[in-house]
């Protein structure tokens, strides 16, 4: 029997887990079927896009109302949608992305009622790294110096700009240092943009020396590499992480315990955790059935940092799983019962 664990990006991951979690609410009996449609798709990867919604009815019994629920995966707009009730849960990419939603910062106007059910573990930071031979040392430089760099980021389409946290941070940085992605194609610099951190187009392009720049996250995936070839992280810090750390983004750092070659921590923003997220007004049994559905199949949910998967993570507000969005008070209570919170 093979038992090996295959690598997909994150939103696979997270459609995976979607199915597993349907599964679990509506009938543990479902498990063939639902083994069957995530393998489909995983073998589809291409088709998943931005988003995957799925949606069931469970009935109660012959003539009582059934409970609906639909999930979701991706970023802000999915955050939107449990907002409006067009969903009942997402499952995003980093918490912070909640945080802003929650607290009507950054791209969303107002506060949204919104709770959290679970954080699963993800590590990660966001990184602005440039070559040595730049002779950049911080992210004002750039824009005092005007430098064209050749940079490589995330995608910069229109759809990605609105809805991505991701491109949202990066542009967020930068702008709070005084300059845009336009900017760096005014000044005579050149983007490479990448539909995920670990595209192999921009581990090539830093290895071939195409691009002199990486502003991402994802960095357990390039960051070592980029070091490897002569690049430095530069620090978020002073005024910039003051303007992030207002809109709700937790102060990190690129720490050199996690990779050769830096002679100390740098400064910067953490983008952790994948907080599954629903609206404040659920009830506190949907809630309660959806913790419990989420430790029945936790041996089957992927994880982002590959490791069994403990129940206790999912509320332990950590490194790796930080959650600034309040419990849900039927999550609250099924971690509280089996002695997760005090």
């Amino acid at each position: 029997m093979n038992t090996m664990r295959h690598r997909y990006s994150a939103e696979v991951q997270r459609a995976k887990g979607l199915i597993e979690l349907a599964a679990a609410i509506y009938d543990s009996s479902l498990s063939f079927q639902t083994t069957r449609a995530a393998e489909q798709v995983l073998q589809t990867e291409s088709r998943v896009g931005y988003t995957i919604k799925l949606a069931l009815t469970a009935t109660r019994s012959q003539g009582e109302n059934g409970v609906s629920l639909s999930f979701a995966a991706d970023g802000f707009r999915e955050l939107k949608a449990v907002a409006q009730r067009k969903v009942s849960l997402a499952w995003i990419n980093p918490s912070v992305a909640a945080t802003l939603a929650f607290k009507g910062k950054g791209p969303f106007s107002k506060p949204l009622p919104l709770r959290t059910v679970a954080v699963f573990p993800s590590y990660d930071v966001m990184a602005f790294a440039v070559h040595k031979s730049t002779a950049v040392t911080s992210l004002a430089q750039i824009r005092k110096e005007r430098i064209p760099l050749r940079l490589s980021t995330g995608q910069t389409t229109k759809h990605a700009l609105a809805h991505s946290p991701t491109m949202f941070t990066v542009t967020a940085v930068m702008r709070a240092a005084g300059f845009t992605v336009a900017d760096i194609r005014k000044w005579g610099g050149k983007i490479q943009s990448v539909s995920r951190p670990s595209h192999p187009d921009r581990r090539a392009a830093i290895e071939n020396g195409t691009i002199n720049a990486v502003f991402d996250e994802g960095i357990k995936s390039w960051g070592q590499t980029a070091l490897d070839h002569g690049f430095r992280y530069l620090p978020v810090d002073g005024e910039i992480l003051e303007r992030l750390a207002a809109m709700g983004y937790r102060p990190s750092v690129v720490p050199k315990s996690r990779f050769r070659g830096m002679a100390k921590d740098v400064k910067t923003v953490d983008f952790s955790g994948w907080p599954m997220v629903v609206h404040a007004d659920m009830p506190n049994d949907v809630a309660y059935a959806l913790c419990q559905a989420i430790e029945a199949r936790k041996a089957l949910i992927p994880t982002d940092n590959y490791k069994p998967l403990e129940v206790a993570q999912l509320c332990a507000n950590d490194e790796e799983a930080p959650c600034d969005v309040p419990l849900h008070p039927g999550a609250e209570r099924f971690y509280r019962e089996r002695g997760f919170l005090k």
